[in-house]
This record gives C-alpha cells, structure tokens and sequence, in this order.
C-alpha cells in the first residue's frame, strides 16, 4: 500500500481498475500471493462510502459536492434512468443508426476553408441545458491558465494579441481538430481531478462529450478525399468534446492546461510571449527570439504531440516586421488594427444594405442578419474605434424590414 501511494501522489485520483492492476504487477504482491495464496481469505469487506477528494490544486475550487450517481442524478433533476440514458457510458450515441430522433445532438458537415472537415454537433434542448448547468455551476467555477485568453471572461481578441503588438517576430501556430482531439477519458480524468468519484467523473464527462455515429458522414453533398474523410469518421468515433456544446470551450481551456504551462515555459526560456486564443497559437518576442524562431516551432511542436494534439503546419507563419503581422484578424505591426481588407470589405457590404437594401447582401442567409451586421459593426468599434465610428454611421442608414 505504501508502494501504491507513493505512485500515486499528486496525480489524478485512480480508477478502480488501476488499482487491481498495479497490485498484479507489484512483485512484492505477487511474491505474497505466490508463498501465501493458500492461507489468505476475505475477513471482511470494507464499503466506505464515496467522497470528494481534489487533488492539491484543486482543494480551494468552489464546485458542488457530489459524491454519487444518485446525488448527481438529484443535481442534475433527473431520475437514475435519465442520467444514465445522457452520461450515454455504453455509448448508444454512436450505435444508433439512421435515427436521429432517439440521438442527443444534431449534425452538421462542413468544409474547412483551408483543408479538411468540420463537423458541428449541436446538443438538443435537454443535454443542452444539463450542459449549461455543469457549465455555470462546475466548469466557471474553474481559474484558467493565464495564457489563454479564448471563451473566458473578461479576455477577448484584444487580450490575446497585446501582448504581440510591435514585436520583432510573431509566431503563429494552429492546433488541428482542437475540440474533437479531446478525448472523452481526458475530460473524466479533469473531473476526477476536481475531486470527483470515478462513477460522478464518468457520468459528467459522458454528459459533456460525445461520440459521433458513424451514417452522419454518409450523402455529402460536396466532393471529399477519401482518406481526409476515413480519418474524420475514425477521429469523431471516439467520445470527443462535440464543437457546438456549451461546456466545450471552458473545459478545452482546463484540458489544455498542461499545454499551455509547458508552452509558456519554452517561450520564458526563449525570451518570447506566449498566448493562446482556443486553437490560435501565439510566440512574440525580439533579437534573442528571432535567432531561434525556426528551432523553437519545432519544440513547441513536438510538445503538442507529447501532450496528444498536433500542429497545422500549414497555417504556421514566421512574421518579421518586415510583413505584415496579423493575428485573429488584427494587424499587430505597430497597434492593433483591423486588416484593411476585411474592413473594405465590410463597409462594401454596409454600403450595399443601404442603396439596394439588406436582402441583397445576406448572401450566408443569416437568420439575424441585422444582429449579425451589428456585432462586426462593434467589433470594428471595440478596436478602432474612428474607423468602427464610420462604419456605425452607414450601418445606421440601412432599411430594414418591419
């Protein structure tokens, strides 16, 4: 026992199933059992019951005590019968072929605008509220690591790029299938870390991930590689956070601790500023950094692989100050600007809405089309706020139907 806790301090809180195995390859055990199989019995079974136990890190979060099914079951204001058919731990999701009534998550596919598919799995309105719950009252109640500045409140676009305004050299760097990367045994092994019991953590984290059934592929209606294609359905298969679940983002962020910590050691060691914005990788930094830059994406690479994610190297961008340095849409060269195109581009369609009205520039369909003008309108207005100022003013002209 002592060998047992010695291997386990600090980490995660181990499954049940963990247990048994270290005792079966523990060699002073199976010396034991080898000398004295014969002799030894059961005295006595010993129930005690379950309980929260966080780990050191964890002991100040302030989540909700739960320490059985049947508690989360009442928290949750479900019977037993519905927490298990949600926590979905036999994975009946994914075996339920061509009927989408008896699934929790609507589907949608989609190309990438590089490379690739994205698929976006929306939660019907009970999961979803189930989901919105764990979120408010479990997940927010959780710190960030101080680098990520994506889905948390009071960070935005602007947090994450100021760091890297006027920068010698920028680094950007992408994750590749940041969401589904996620697996459903990493989001258990979060929620046992908050203190969870193994049967809580497993139903929590089923509630929060999903594993995608495998006809929703079928009848594409655009053209798709066969092999990008057979590497989504094998990716999707697994429980994975679903891109389109309200938890998703917050618990990204929590997964992707490790990552960002190590990260932005590598950065501090090189000299360098690292942020990260959901997916968005970014390194800044000045002469030190930029003698290095080639030499450090490759370490940052090779630790997202250790850490069970990969790089998108294709977006991957070296920018001197020589080009222009953009990230998340912003030019960073010497302030943090909108890139000139996209804002001509929507004073264009602004100007448009105005003269031939809005109907015929709603070209995506938007369903709040005008919600949807606003919020570009603000966001322009959030980071430059003349420019934004002339954008507020075509946008105040437009006609819209009653």
């Amino acid at each position: 026992m002592r060998r047992f806790v010695n291997a386990w301090a600090g980490l995660v809180r181990p499954r049940r199933r963990d247990l048994v195995q270290f005792f079966l390859a523990d060699p002073g055990f199976r010396r034991a059992w080898a000398k004295y199989s014969n002799e030894l019995s059961i005295e006595q079974w010993l129930a005690e019951p379950q309980r929260m136990q966080p780990v050191a890190a964890a002991a100040g979060w302030a989540v909700p005590a739960i320490e059985s099914a049947a508690a989360l079951a009442d928290w949750l204001e479900l019977t037993p019968g519905e927490l298990e058919w949600f926590g979905d731990l036999k994975g009946l999701e994914y075996r339920r072929k061509n009927r989408p009534k008896l699934r929790h998550y609507y589907y949608r596919v989609s190309t990438k605008r590089v490379c690739g598919l994205r698929l976006i799995e929306s939660p019907k309105v009970r999961l979803k509220e189930l989901q919105r719950q764990i979120l408010a009252l479990i997940l927010e109640k959780i710190p960030p690591h101080s680098a990520a500045h994506g889905f948390v409140k009071g960070r935005s676009i602007r947090t994450f790029t100021a760091p890297h305004v006027g920068q010698r050299v920028v680094l950007r760097m992408d994750l590749r299938d940041f969401f589904p990367s996620i697996s459903g045994a990493r989001v258990q092994a979060l929620f046992r870390t908050m203190g969870y019991p193994e049967p809580v953590a497993d139903l929590l984290g089923g509630i929060c991930t999903n594993a995608t059934p495998r006809d929703v592929w079928n009848g594409l209606p655009f053209h798709i590689d066969p092999l990008q294609l057979r590497e989504a359905r094998m990716l999707y298969a697994r429980p994975h956070l679903p891109q389109g679940a309200s938890t998703s983002p917050a618990l990204a962020n929590l997964c992707a601790w490790r990552i960002d910590c190590r990260l932005a050691g590598l950065a501090k060691s090189a000299g360098a500023r690292y942020t990260r914005y959901a997916d968005d990788l970014a390194f800044s930094g000045g002469e030190e950094f930029e003698r290095c830059v080639e030499r450090f994406s490759a370490h940052a690479g090779a630790i997202l692989l250790e850490e069970g994610f990969a790089a998108n190297y294709r977006k991957t961008r070296v920018m001197r100050q020589g080009v222009r340095q953009h990230l998340a849409g912003l030019v960073l060269n010497q302030r943090a600007n909108i890139i000139r195109s996209d804002f001509d581009q929507l004073k264009a369609t602004l100007t448009n809405c105005v003269r031939r009205g809005p109907e015929s520039q709603n070209r995506d369909a938007h369903t709040a089309f005008k919600a949807h003008l606003d919020g570009r309108v603000g966001f322009v207005e959030s980071i430059n706020p003349a420019r934004g100022a002339r954008l507020r003013a075509i946008f105040e002209r437009i006609e819209w139907p009653s």
